[in-house]
């Protein structure tokens, strides 16, 4: 399914850059590309700084220019489906999509059939493979029930630029949502590391040590009266759920969320009416008020 060309990429350390193991530099930088990937190329000696081939565990220092030589790999056999597209742009490398809330951005166990990855592998004559063998194309996410704007990857070159761009960020991640309430500062910087839930390994949490360190811009553009509000979000990093969870972890999560709060949350401070009204809106808006510009 695929042709691509070996495709060489340079990363520099910056000197305010922490100090990490290589492997998980790489994975911060070339977002796009699986971690499993990335410790293949390792092993095969195509991850080199000066010359020389390095190990997973080596440390970067800042200056250094790491060298990763992405291999073209064989296209797995997703069965190609037919499943309408929302194509907003569409060139000879790479396609953006606006992807409808409740459909799975990749196969994975329970939803092997029926995804995004799907659909594309049947719109596409080709598809980058440098994010592992069941998200051909795929640079990004979006969550099952986060709608919004996806860029695909044609072929690897394109899927390495676009990677970079989103490390360096030359390329910015952009979102709208209804938040419950009205933050008290209506532009903030919200930061923290975000982990997995030790209680609930489906959820993600905020804290103040330990996970992967996380960055979100929020500006209010809309209150709704004291109720909600519409919200601008901004990411500095891409973690799982990071919109989500910084939202939570403020007060006031996103409207419909019922993983982090949002379905119930303000519903006790309303007057009956009031909360008669919400209650019925939140049984017909059955997924996060959460889109992707």
């Amino acid at each position: 399914m695929l042709e691509n060309q070996p495709q060489e990429v340079n990363i520099r350390v910056q000197p305010e850059q922490p100090t990490l193991r290589i492997d998980r530099f790489l994975a911060d930088h070339l977002p796009g590309v699986s971690r499993s990937y990335i410790k293949i190329l390792i092993q095969n000696g195509k991850v080199t700084c000066a010359g020389k081939s390095v190990k997973a565990s080596e440390k970067i220092n800042p200056g250094d220019i790491i060298t990763v030589q992405l291999e073209a790999r064989p296209q797995p056999d997703i069965q190609p489906e037919k499943i309408a597209l929302d194509i907003v742009q569409e060139d000879d490398a790479l396609l953006v999509v606006n992807k409808p809330a409740g459909l799975v951005v990749h196969p994975a166990v329970g939803n092997w059939s029926g995804t995004l990855v799907n659909a594309l592998a049947y719109h596409c004559n080709t598809l980058s493979s440098l994010s592992g063998e069941t998200r051909p194309g795929i640079v990004h996410r979006l969550d099952k029930e986060t709608s919004g704007l996806m860029v695909v990857a044609k072929n690897d070159v394109v899927h390495a630029a676009l990677s970079q761009q989103f490390s360096e960020k030359r390329a910015g991640r952009i979102y709208q949502a209804v938040i419950w309430g009205i933050p008290a500062l209506h532009q903030q910087k919200i930061e923290s590391f975000i982990s997995r839930n030790s209680r609930d390994r489906k959820k993600m949490m905020a804290s103040a040590e330990g996970g992967k360190w996380a960055v979100t811009h929020l500006s209010v553009i809309e209150p709704f009266s004291t109720l909600a509000s519409l919200c601008e979000f901004i990411l500095e990093t891409g973690r799982t759920h990071q919109i989500r969870v910084h939202s939570a972890s403020i007060g006031h999560p996103v409207f419909g969320d019922s993983i982090y709060g949002g379905r119930k949350h303000g519903l006790g401070g309303l007057s009956q009416e009031k909360a008669i009204f919400t209650a019925k809106l939140l049984i017909e808006f059955r997924r996060q008020a959460l889109h992707a510009k």
